[in-house]
Formats: structure tokens, sequence, C-alpha cells
């Protein structure tokens, strides 16, 4: 797959250490849950590579990336303390075809993130929203803190005008804000609670997160008898 320009068009706060760049390109359509990959070379030759998943819906105008901050990386800081409206650089995509969601394929479905691998389930999310709100959905988000939930507020005002969408955080530093939220880790008691309360089997669970948060979340549902062909994963970091 070749290389394609891709154009900031701004890039905004989303969180402490996460941000939303949004950029104009010319990439193939791409399916809710794909990701793109980018590449950003030096003066002297030196390329870094990295992939971020796409947390816009299919169709929109701009493409969305939320990038979390990695003080040590090569290619985080250059979004968070560089890169300006205008700023080119390089975009291979998008990519990835099993860890995707369409409209037709309905629900219930159950989406599971952990800090920011909420992006390519905010992609199923608002592609939802706007083809199949009839489709019951449920969006648990894990995080440290309150602030730290990317799209948080877009997220509790879909589900307060859709009644077929809820969202749920979880805030393992930080006390809930809201009824309903909880205060710990995801694990396999507030996942049994949380279908329990929800009252629908999902038929398709998409989790995305960290490498451990993502084997324990699995392990927990598996122990709650959801099918393992029904689980879906996208891990970032080392195995």
């Amino acid at each position: 797959m070749s290389w394609t320009e891709a154009v900031v068009d701004r890039v905004q706060p989303c969180t402490p250490r996460i941000a939303s760049v949004f950029l104009h390109s010319a990439l193939a359509p791409h399916l809710a849950g794909q990701h793109v990959d980018i590449r950003l070379t030096a003066e002297d030759g030196y390329a870094a590579r990295r992939s971020y998943s796409i947390a816009s819906a299919p169709g929109e105008a701009l493409i969305e990336l939320l990038i979390d901050r990695l003080d040590d990386g090569e290619v985080s800081p250059y979004f968070h303390a560089i890169a300006q409206a205008g700023d080119t650089f390089e975009l291979q995509g998008p990519l990835g075809g099993h860890f995707v969601w369409r409209p037709a394929d309905g629900g219930p479905v159950l989406w599971i993130a952990g800090g920011s691998g909420i992006a390519p389930l905010a992609a199923m999310a608002r592609q939802r929203a706007r083809e199949a709100p009839e489709v019951p959905a449920l969006l648990l988000h894990g995080a440290r803190g309150w602030d730290d939930l990317a799209l948080r507020d877009e997220m509790i005002a879909t589900a307060q005008r859709d009644p077929a969408f809820r969202f749920i955080a979880a805030t393992s530093r930080e006390a809930a804000r809201r009824d309903g939220d909880f205060a710990r880790r995801i694990d396999q008691p507030m996942l049994d609670a949380l279908l329990t309360r929800w009252q629908h089997r999902p038929r398709h669970v998409y989790v995305c997160g960290s490498t451990p948060f993502v084997e324990a979340v699995n392990t927990a549902l598996l122990r709650l008898g959801i099918a393992a062909q029904a689980i879906r994963a996208e891990r970032y970091g080392s195995a």
C-alpha cells in the first residue's frame, strides 16, 4: 500500500495526555475500527513510523486520531508540541479488517475501552449513532480519572438523547462522578453487574487497550460465558 500525504487541519487537547489530531487526506474510505500508519521523516532521512486507530466515523470530512503523549516517543511528542495547521506528513491506510463493526452487523454490541483504546470504539459508536441508532449498545471506558476519559462529554451527550446507547465510566484513581459509574479497574464482578443491569446478551464484543488490559478483560468475559467467537480484541504496547 502506497503512502499518501496528510495535512494537519488542527490539533486540540482531548485529555491532559491525549490530543485529537484532525487531518485532511485522500485515503480510501475506512471502516469503523481500522487504523492508519503515520511516517515522520527527519531532514537527515531518519523515519519513525507508528500506528493509530481512526476515531472519526466513516464518511467524515476529516480523519480524527487520538494520540497519547509518550514522553520518550518518537512520534507522539511531535503532535503534542510541534504540529500546526498546514503541516504535512505521510499516511498509509486504512489498515485492518478483523477489528471492524458495520451497522449491518447489528447488536447488541458491547464496547470496552482502556485509556486511548477508546479511539476505534468511538468510530463505531459515532457510526452507530448516525446510521443505526436502533442497535442496543453499551460503551464501558476505563481510565485513571474523570479528565482522562477521552471524548467523555460527547459519549455522555449521546447516551442522554439515545435510549438504546449507554455509556459507563470506570475511574481507577478517582471516585465515580455519576450514578452507575465505577471507581475501580474493570474486572469480572463489574462486567457481571453491568451485563445484568443492561439486560442484553451481547452479540458482538470489542475490547481495545493495552495488552494487560485486553488480556484481563477477555479472561473475565470468557469466565462470564461470553463466547470466544463473539469477542474481538485490539491491543497496543508490548506483548
